[in-house]
């Protein structure tokens, strides 16, 4: 097999990444102070709380949710990349295998049809050889609105 040229390279920009990392560490320390600060109040003296026990549950949950869904946001930060592509690299017309592009729909009251004949027609004007490029739209209701629609798009 002929050894090829990649298609793209990636970059990591080390600064980029310093950066996220120091913001992330100090995000998870104030997160990290947040949650101590919230937990604490369950081990206060019930007499001397003023704000009811079911508000302050509920402010902690939403906190803690909030700040699991930013640590799992994370992990597209912690390591940044940018890619250069080549597509004078890319191989010759007759060299590309075939697609099959497959678009499914199942309701027209629900997914519009001008919606989805604009996808069959993006996709049917992909930069591609069209002999290899093959679109199948696929409708699980069998509407005779999405198929007058194909016909007309």
């Amino acid at each position: 097999m002929e050894k090829s040229l990649p298609l793209h390279v990636c970059h990591v920009s080390n600064l980029s990444m310093l950066i996220n990392r120091s913001h992330g560490f100090l995000q998870s320390t104030a997160i990290a102070f947040l949650i101590y600060y919230r937990a604490s109040f369950f081990f206060q003296d019930p007499e001397t709380r003023e704000t009811p026990w079911s508000v302050w549950l509920t402010v902690s949950v939403c906190e803690l949710l909030l700040s699991i869904t930013w640590l799992l946001g994370q992990a597209y930060h912690w390591r940044p990349v940018t890619r250069t592509v080549f597509p004078e690299r890319l191989p010759e017309d007759d060299k590309l295998p075939a697609i099959d592009v497959f678009v499914f729909t199942a309701d027209p009251s629900k997914e519009p049809t001008v919606e989805v004949m604009n996808t069959v027609l993006s996709a049917m004007a992909l930069d591609y050889p069209s002999g290899k490029l093959h679109v199948y739209l696929s409708d699980d209701a069998g509407a005779s609105l999405t198929l007058n629609g194909l016909r007309e798009a």
